[in-house]
């Protein structure tokens, strides 16, 4: 934007501009600003024009005057949202309601139900949580650690005041803060100002993870975000936030029985109204998180700034060697509690969401049982599906392969309890193209030191070996749980590595691209919550199989794939956010990753048949 200061006015004039002047402009070649005949030189405000825009929420399109924020644009147009509106797909990019718009757009508005509008909401909450902090406990020091079923897992440290009275104080201060309608502000500023701006006295320890990431980020420019007026409580959440405070009315902070943190709980899309219930109990996820969270601390490695130093200091021969022998410390270790059971346990049944890595892990465990003398025997779900024509239908009127009842749950019943008792039964299989079940040849017979593994999305679903024994089965949960956060203040996603992994997968294995995969995803995660996470209490052990170093090297991979996805579909919003999420990751070399390695399913040279 250029500034002419003709006539003792300030005409503010962007170069696209240019073509609303008849006459001829011209520059002097030393000068840093246009020369307009002062008889054409109008003011800014004076020749705005109006814009074309088009509405997919109800195709409407309209015209309206450019310079509008999104907040303003949406009252113009004449669908009714059910639920308040939270920001927006502009041209197929997120944007903050008070994005301008100055060109033609198309534009997608968005709320709570949507994936990208919950992170807009839970990111704008962890911001308010902070600021609350700040308020009331400005020597505090906030950790927002990791996500649960239940909410965010928030702990604060350097407190004197009892827990309850803490959250109660924090929950005033929120509503305080809802209540003065703080409109969430960001500000670009060079990234030299904003490590001083976060290194004042009272700040600089409780940020030094952020100034250290922002130091090795190698940008020019960094965004920090502010509420309302206030310049003193500056912070750094990567995402895009709500309007304002008053936007986040449905919150809670639960204290934690038997620990001293608290969950931060958001309304979720599938129940946009409530929040989570029963969150104050720790389940075997959470356990599963702390247990890793502590692995990092001890290793030193808690945030990105640490794994991104480490790396440059050469040393991710060691992050992978480490990272590869948790996994298999883990895998003994379920292999020893099931041969502490060997008398009862006859059947291991895996299950996980898409892209966690259950069949490698089943391979790795059943290398672990042979060594303790088993015969393992692996037994597919994909071959107990019903025909065709008796696949339920899903709401849309297709065939929903991920139901429980798209497998033939009483034959699959029935052959378990002949195999267990001893008995030669003839395994049936699937042919996928005529959709009808078949016999070949192939029988099982389980020998006395036999054990069935069984994996599929349905495993820990207790209808699935409804007429087996618990006391003969044992389950097994394997998920990617993030151990890594970016910062103190902002964690990573184990849907986010899930989905990186996914894009690298299909493109490798199953010829999809990274757009194909995007478009999918949704159809995905909505048949895990309905088909698998309402089961995963029910595993007598879980398996993280997230890797320390995993995002460093699937990046090279994701990156162009991510570029390619097409700016005219919606996908391209979730391509975006994934490729500015990857750039904060240093690189790593997949050569040094062993053959046996769960990043082997997803990359290629794996010594495990799949």
């Amino acid at each position: 934007m250029y500034n002419n200061v003709l006539n003792n006015k300030n005409i503010y004039l962007y170069c696209s501009k240019v073509r609303l002047f008849p006459q001829r402009w011209r520059y002097p070649c030393c000068g840093s600003n246009f020369i307009l005949k002062q008889n054409y030189v109008k003011n800014y405000n004076k020749i705005k024009g109006m814009i074309t825009l088009i509405c997919e929420n109800n195709n409407e399109t309209i015209q309206v005057e450019e310079d509008l924020c999104l907040s303003d644009i949406k009252e113009k147009f004449s669908f009714s949202p059910k639920y308040e509106i939270l920001g927006a797909l502009v041209n197929n990019k997120l944007k903050e309601l008070s994005y301008k718009v100055y060109n033609p757009k198309t534009i997608r508005f968005i709320d709570i139900t949507h994936p990208l509008g919950a992170r807009m909401y839970a990111l704008s909450l962890s911001f308010l949580l902070y600021k609350a902090v700040n308020d009331i406990y400005p020597g505090a020091d906030l950790k927002i650690e990791h996500s649960t079923t239940h909410g965010l897992y928030c702990r604060i440290k350097y407190l004197s005041d009892d827990k309850e009275k803490v959250i109660v104080a924090l929950k005033k201060r929120m509503k305080e803060l809802v209540d003065q309608n703080l409109v969430f502000r960001s500000e670009i500023m060079s990234t030299k100002d904003a490590i001083k701006l976060l290194s004042a006295k009272d700040q600089k320890e409780k940020n030094k993870d952020t100034i250290d990431l922002l130091k090795s980020s190698n940008q020019l420019y960094t965004k920090v975000n502010f509420l309302g007026d206030d310049h003193k409580t500056p912070g750094i959440f990567f995402g895009k936030f709500l309007f304002s405070t008053g936007y986040l009315q449905l919150f809670d902070l639960k204290s934690l029985k038997n620990d001293d943190g608290f969950l931060l709980q958001s309304p979720k899309p599938e129940n946009p109204l409530a929040l989570p219930k029963n969150g104050t109990t720790l389940s075997k996820l959470f356990n599963i998180y702390r247990e890793h969270k502590n692995w990092l601390n001890v290793l030193d490695i808690p945030y990105i700034s640490n794994l991104n130093e480490t790396l440059n200091l050469g040393h991710s021969n060691q992050i992978i060697q480490i990272s590869e022998a948790l996994h298999e410390k883990k895998i003994i270790e379920i292999v020893n509690n099931i041969n502490a059971d060997k008398d009862n346990i006859k059947i291991v049944l895996i299950s996980g969401p898409s892209s966690s890595g259950k069949t490698t892990t089943c391979r790795r465990l059943a290398i672990q049982l042979a060594v303790l003398g088993y015969t393992p025997q692996q037994l597919s779900l994909d071959n107990y599906f019903v025909n065709r024509k008796d696949t339920p239908l899903d709401a849309n009127g297709e065939y929903d392969f991920e139901a429980l009842e798209a497998l033939d749950i009483e034959l699959f019943n029935s052959d378990l309890s002949d195999l267990l008792a001893g008995k030669e039964v003839r395994i049936p299989k699937f042919d996928f193209k005529t959709g009808k079940r078949f016999y070949d040849k192939e029988v099982l017979k389980m020998k006395p030191n036999s054990i069935l593994v069984i994996e599929g999305i349905h495993g820990l679903n207790p209808k699935l070996t409804k007429k087996i024994d618990d006391s003969v089965k044992y389950k097994i949960f394997v998920s990617p749980i993030t151990q890594i956060s970016i910062d103190r203040h902002n964690i990573i996603h184990s849907t986010d590595s899930r989905l990186i992994r996914r894009i690298v997968r299909d493109f490798n294995f199953r010829g999809y691209s990274a757009y194909e995969t995007l478009k999918r995803w949704d159809s995905v995660t909505d048949g895990e919550k309905k088909h698998i996470f309402p089961y995963q209490e029910n595993a007598d052990v879980m398996f993280n199989s997230s890797l320390m170093y995993e995002l460093c090297v699937l990046k090279k991979y994701a990156e162009p794939l991510l570029r390619s996805v097409p700016a005219n579909v919606p996908e391209y919003a979730t391509a975006s956010r994934l490729l500015g999420f990857l750039s904060i990751f240093n690189f790593v070399s997949e050569l040094e990753i062993p053959p046996t390695s769960i990043m082997r399913e997803f990359l290629g040279g794996s010594s495990f048949i799949y």
